[in-house]
């Protein structure tokens, strides 16, 4: 997942974050939501840092970004540290989400029940397609697209998902943009074009594939037997053959 823009300011009692902590932060919430509810009071950095998949000293200097350290010998405060990152990231208020795109991908994220638990609830389905208009998937009515600032007005919606084709992506991203809502998570594969002030967060699965793919490569290559050289300077049989 990548970040196209954000707004870098920080007040006083905010802390500025460094991107790549504010990207991990999620992952340590989601590891003490375990602990917590496998019964742990207190974590480790070691213990945390291997149930986030990342190393203790870089957990450490996170951490302390926040001000927590933890007690030595002790560890953290399992629900002192839940706050803490709910509270920086802004989960101490449930927001509401519209997503924008009714197809495979937005019916499997309109039907999954996983944000609530994480302090998110989708308000709104929107399509541009009449035949989408009017289907419901569970407590929601997917709605025509041309509704998107009224219904973001009502219900103080400021973020938006969108998993449109990628021809419509950029004009349903200007559409979200010019209802009020100030923080895009983009599904289609392609830059978005945003004023300055609103967050993009953009999720390419096809790039992650590749990724992926690199790795599969490179553990192909390192495999491969290395060979000996022979006293005369020519190639000489494999190692391992």
């Amino acid at each position: 997942m990548s970040q196209q823009r954000t707004d870098s300011s920080a007040s006083p009692a905010f802390p500025d974050l460094p991107e790549a902590t504010v990207a991990r932060l999620p992952e340590y919430l989601r590891a003490l939501h375990t602990l917590a509810e496998q019964g742990h009071d207190t974590v480790s950095s070691e213990g945390l840092a291997a149930a986030a998949g990342v190393n203790s000293a870089k957990l450490r200097k996170d951490l302390s970004h926040l001000g927590s350290y933890g007690t030595r010998g002790v560890g953290y405060d399992v629900a002192l540290l839940i706050t803490q990152i709910e509270a920086v990231l802004g989960l101490s208020q449930h927001r509401t989400v519209a997503l924008v795109g009714i197809g495979n991908l937005g019916h499997a994220l309109a039907g999954y029940g996983g944000f609530a638990s994480r302090g998110f609830s989708v308000a709104a389905l929107f399509d541009a397609e009449r035949a989408q208009v009017g289907e419901r998937i569970g407590d929601l009515v997917v709605r025509h697209i041309d509704e998107l600032a009224e219904v973001v007005a009502a219900e103080g919606i400021s973020i938006g998902v969108i998993t449109t084709p990628v021809h419509a992506a950029q004009h349903v991203a200007d559409r979200l943009v010019a209802a009020g809502v100030t923080s895009i998570l983009n599904f289609a594969p392609c830059v978005l074009a945003v004023p300055p002030g609103v967050d993009v967060r953009k999720v390419d699965l096809a790039v992650e594939m590749q990724i992926l793919s690199f790795h599969e490569h490179r553990k192909a290559l390192t495999a491969l037997p290395v060979p000996r050289p022979a006293p005369n300077g020519r190639a000489g049989e494999a190692i391992g053959t």
